[in-house]
C-alpha cells in the first residue's frame, strides 16, 4: 500500500549546485509533501566535488524549504525510489534535447518500478544552465556569480584554485 505522504525525488549530480538547480527543488517543494534531493554517487565518474561535500552545498542551499532533505544513492535511482518509499521523480527540463532522453528514462523507470516522472520546465533565465558550464567558464576565468549560490561561488573558487596549484606544481 502506498504511503499517503506525497513523497519525490530529484536526482542528479549537482557538480556543483547552481540557481537552476535549486529553481526545480523550491518548485517541486510545492507540488509534494517531501522532497529528496538524491545526489548520485557514482566512483567511477570523476567530479569536481565529492558526494559528501555535494550533499552539503545541497543541504545549504536547501536550508530554506523545509520539506527537502538531502540524501545519496548509489546504483539504481528506481531501487533508491523502492527503498524509501518514493513514487515520484522530478526533472528539470531545460530543451527538446534534454525532453528526448528524459522522456526515455521515465520509460525505463516505469517498466522498473511503480513510479511516475514529472517535468518541470525549467525557468527562462536558467534554460542554458548546466553545472558543466559553470565549471568550464569559471575555469577560464568567466563570471559565474549569478548562476549559482554566493557561497558555492567561494567553494567553486577555492577547488579550481586548488586544481591549478597542483597543475603548476
Amino acid at each position: 500500500m502506498r504511503s499517503t505522504v506525497r513523497r519525490a525525488v530529484c536526482p542528479g549530480s549537482f557538480d556543483p549546485v547552481t540557481n537552476g538547480h535549486i529553481d526545480i527543488i523550491s518548485r517541486a517543494s510545492f507540488l509534494f509533501d517531501e522532497v529528496v534531493v538524491a545526489v548520485g554517487v557514482n566512483k567511477s565518474k570523476s567530479r569536481l566535488f565529492s558526494a559528501d561535500e555535494r550533499m552539503d552545498m545541497l543541504s545549504e542551499a536547501c536550508r530554506q524549504f523545509p520539506n527537502v532533505r538531502v540524501d545519496g544513492f548509489a546504483g539504481l535511482l528506481t531501487s533508491y525510489c523502492q527503498e524509501h518509499d518514493v513514487h515520484a521523480i522530478v526533472k528539470g527540463l531545460r530543451a527538446v534535447s534534454d525532453f528526448d532522453y528524459e522522456l526515455q528514462m521515465a520509460q525505463m523507470n516505469s517498466s522498473l518500478a511503480e513510479i511516475e516522472t514529472v517535468f518541470v520546465p525549467t525557468s527562462p533565465e536558467y534554460s542554458f544552465l548546466a553545472s558543466s558550464l559553470v565549471k568550464e567558464v569559471a575555469t577560464f576565468g568567466g563570471d559565474v556569480s549569478g548562476l549559482i549560490p554566493d557561497f558555492v561561488l567561494e567553494l567553486l573558487t577555492a577547488r579550481l584554485a586548488e586544481r591549478n596549484q597542483e597543475a603548476s606544481s
